[in-house]
């Protein structure tokens, strides 16, 4: 049996642009995605605090580490306002064994979504 996991999540990062009509996606800074160990194409859920929306998606990387962007694209755009308060979560498959070793990867932001110490 296996069993989804948190794998990692960046916590209370504020939207910096939605771009409706993009093809869909979340853009992020990839010294954010670094730090979660979040990858490109890798399937997502995003958070709303401002307005309760949960939505799946998947990350393009951003162009340039340490810009802070979180981006929501296409049908997305729709959920979320520049500034919103966002978590974003990554979910692994595992076997209980593995799952009872595992500890979520947690990355707190500034206010300018740069990753800092918790």
């Amino acid at each position: 049996m296996l069993l989804t996991i948190l794998k990692s999540k960046i916590q209370r990062v504020r939207i910096t642009r939605a771009e409706l009509y993009y093809q869909g996606s979340l853009t992020l800074d990839p010294a954010l995605m670094r730090a979660a160990g979040m990858y490109a194409s890798e399937m997502v859920q995003v958070v709303n605090l401002n307005n309760g929306t949960r939505l799946e998606t998947y990350i393009i990387q951003g162009k340039t580490p340490g810009n802070g962007e979180v981006v929501l694209n296409g049908p997305a755009a729709r959920l979320g306002y520049v500034g919103d308060e966002v978590i974003i979560l990554t979910y692994a498959q595992m076997t209980p064994e593995e799952a009872a070793d595992h500890a979520p990867t947690v990355v707190m932001v500034d206010d300018d979504n740069k990753p800092v110490e918790a």
